[in-house]
């Protein structure tokens, strides 16, 4: 049974969507549509110019335009020295 809802997880996070924007467009997310619940929890780049959001399903109307990005290219990025201090 734990492998299963493992599995069902992983299949989860890879039909996931992630969307960088800029901090200056935060005002405009409406995060009943996105899985953040507000400006508070949502992840930002190390200078703080940029902020993540993820969501499932269709790309909400106020992203549109946006690039979306992949569980797999998010990760990449979020690994890189504008996201992440190295130790």
């Amino acid at each position: 049974m734990e492998l299963l809802k493992t599995r069902q997880h992983i299949n989860y996070i890879k039909v996931r969507k992630y969307v960088i924007i800029n901090t200056s467009e935060v005002s405009n997310v409406d995060f009943s549509k996105v899985l953040e619940t507000s400006a508070s929890t949502l992840r930002h780049s190390l200078n703080s110019s940029k902020a993540l959001l993820k969501y499932d399903g269709d790309q909400p109307s106020f992203l549109s335009g946006k690039i979306e990005y992949n569980y797999e290219d998010i990760i990449e990025i979020l690994n890189s020295a504008e996201w992440h201090e190295e130790e």
